[in-house]
């Protein structure tokens, strides 16, 4: 299952017997066989069971492994890569080993490095750790195979993935670091870490810490309670995390077999690799790995395990808390600049639109935690050729019960005037008809900053600035951009938020701007801007791929049609359009006022992204 760069993995605790490893294999052979994964993950010495003890050192159980290695070579069908763990011999001595097949080959053995001796653990009764071998290769029934410290590759898909084994990643300097370094996207965990209170949150975050480091995937397949339980209970605590986020988790208890999958975006990882400068610096220690390819099959059809995101943006996991966190990096962004400039007075154009009506309940925050009177924050609606009753009213009915200073300003006149001095036909309803509104609201609202002492705060947000959906010079310019790092369809959850917590008594106006359509208003006619640009749902979806996966084209339109249900055709409409309106505007950009960063990704040209203006792009 590998398509467009998403490759799928399993991990899986199967049901075993302690000490009789042809009845495991029987049912690894099943679950292998059964799984849909192009990487298919089982535990640390699956094969025979971990916790076999001094049992480990007699010929009875090891040549049961043998043959059970045997009896999996001939009888598993999987068409990608899996995983197996199993005590073998080697240089006289046994390895706590992890053996990678592909279909009825084997592709290598990693030994463990880090064996524990302490508490409960005492490997090394046992095995002998990999740091004192000096074989490269291993024997077994019949053949040899690479062994050692390996990095696998499939050139062609751009996977490259290395093992550790459980106490590995517990080390100071693990494996996988020094894995990642040397380019491996992925990490492969075969453990047994039995349970104890508090010790799943710690292997939790020391998987997704590993993954964030090592700006690659971590897939993590632990033992379960099959194992025995004379003196510690396994859980079968799964777990594959991306670049530190957790994709798939779980911990049953489970006492049949249990296999979980995740789908790996193998381009973000690359993506964020180019784009992490510490992958590029030079390498400490003298690290020799052995090369070993392979080479995966593609489907036609990829299925993904979960929908993809159609408003990735937008926080799906403890909502609450996200929301307070942005808007505390909102609000104290703007309170620091005011306190900064001395300013007591804010002025702000309020459209009775989204990003109007976010900047102003942020100002309104700011100046509660500056203990400033609420009357300094100056809000100006200023009515125009194309202005409706419901966002002038929403407007006016929200500044009103804020308690702050109202201003009207129709624009009507003076925009004519314009048109007369410019010799502009009022009947021509072109781009100078409409960017003339805009830059005389902005002329107005700048003016009156200096009159009355003041800061014009800036209301577009990050998905105008993507789209170049605003006028230069006009509602692209202010003194500080509060909203340019939230996209539009945050901006809408922003707002939602601050009705249901900290603008109660404005719910019932603040819930009827969220659900009027979105619109510039600078015609007489039902406008409305996503017949222009499209679903900003949809855009956001494009932008957030482009920016924190680095995704082409032709791989948005392929998402798209999945996330989306879109045809070929619109999907590629959409992709097109985003692709030119963003290479196109970029000079706007290059002039956009300061603001806060909120998301991991923003377009600011002094700091997340940095474009030339005339780029060739279409």
């Amino acid at each position: 299952m590998l398509n467009q760069g998403f490759l799928k993995v399993a991990c899986v605790t199967p049901t075993l017997e302690v000490g009789n490893p042809l009845f495991n294999i029987k049912e690894i052979t099943k679950l292998s066989n059964l799984a849909k994964s192009s990487i298919t993950v089982f535990p640390e010495l699956c094969i025979s069971g971990y916790t076999c003890g001094d049992y480990f050192y007699q010929d009875s159980l090891l040549k049961d492994v043998y043959l059970a290695i045997d009896y999996f070579k001939n009888n598993n069908k999987n068409e990608g890569i899996v995983i197996l763990g199993a005590p073998l011999i080697c240089e006289g001595s046994l390895i706590n080993s992890a053996i990678v097949f592909s279909k009825n080959k084997i592709l290598g053995v990693v030994p463990k490095r880090t064996l524990p001796n302490n508490h409960e653990f005492y490997e090394k009764r046992w095995f002998k750790s990999a740091k004192n071998l000096k074989s490269t290769s291993i024997y077994i029934n019949g053949d040899f195979y690479p062994l050692g410290q390996i990095l696998f590759h499939d050139w062609s898909h751009n996977i490259h993935f290395g093992i550790e084994i459980c106490e590995d990643m517990w080390a100071s300097i693990t494996p996988a670091n020094n894995l990642a370094l040397h380019g491996a996207n992925m990490t492969i965990n075969l453990s047994a870490s039995n349970e104890v209170l508090g010790k799943s949150e710690i292997r939790r975050n020391s998987v997704l810490e590993n993954s964030r480091r090592n700006c690659g995937a971590y897939i993590y397949a632990s033992a379960g309670v099959n194992e025995s339980t004379s003196d510690t209970v396994y859980s079968g605590h799964n777990i594959i995390a991306v670049c530190g986020n957790l994709l798939k988790e779980t911990e049953n208890f489970s006492m049949t077999s249990e296999i979980i999958y995740a789908d790996i975006d193998i381009n973000m990882i690359e993506f964020n690799r180019r784009n992490q400068t510490d992958m590029h610096d030079d390498i400490n220690g003298n690290y020799v790995y052995q090369e070993v390819d392979f080479n995966l099959i593609e489907s036609e059809n990829y299925c993904f395990e979960e929908g993809l995101d159609s408003t990735p943006f937008v926080p799906k996991k403890d909502e609450l808390k996200a929301f307070n966190k942005i808007a505390s990096l909102q609000e104290y962004a703007l309170y620091k600049r005011l306190k900064h400039t001395n300013a007591k007075t804010l002025v702000i154009g309020v459209s009775g639109g989204l990003d109007s009506t976010l900047a102003l309940l942020v100002a309104v925050e700011a100046f509660k935690h500056l203990n400033y009177d609420l009357k300094g924050i100056i809000a100006v609606t200023m009515p125009g050729l194309g202005t409706s009753d419901r966002t002038k009213n929403n407007a006016l009915s929200m500044m009103e019960k804020l308690g702050i200073t109202v201003l009207v300003k129709p624009i009507k006149n003076a925009v004519l005037q314009h048109f007369k001095d410019i010799e502009h036909d009022i009947n021509l309803k072109d781009v100078t008809y409409e960017n003339a509104q805009a830059r005389i609201r902005t002329l107005i609202l700048m003016d009156l900053a200096n009159k009355y002492n003041g800061l014009v705060l800036g209301t577009g947000d990050m998905s105008e600035l993507a789209l170049g959906w605003c006028t230069y010079n006009g509602d692209q310019m202010s003194m500080y951009g509060i909203n340019a790092g939230v996209p539009k369809t945050l901006v809408r959850f922003m707002i939602k938020y601050y009705a249901l917590t900290k603008f109660k008594e404005l719910s019932t106006v603040l819930e009827d701007i969220i659900a009027t359509p979105i619109s510039p208003e600078l015609l007489d006619t039902d406008q409305k801007t996503e017949d222009s640009i499209g679903k900003y749902e949809i855009n956001d979806f494009i932008l957030y791929r482009y920016l924190n996966c680095g995704d082409d084209e032709l791989r948005m339109i392929y998402l798209l049609k999945s996330a989306f249900k879109l045809n070929e055709e619109e999907a590629t409409k959409y992709v097109k359009n985003f692709f030119f309106r963003f290479f196109t505007q970029q000079f706007k950009r290059q002039a956009t006022p300061d603001g806060p960063k909120i998301l991991n990704v923003s377009l600011a040209p002094r700091g997340d992204y940095r474009m030339p203006s005339d780029i060739k792009r279409w």
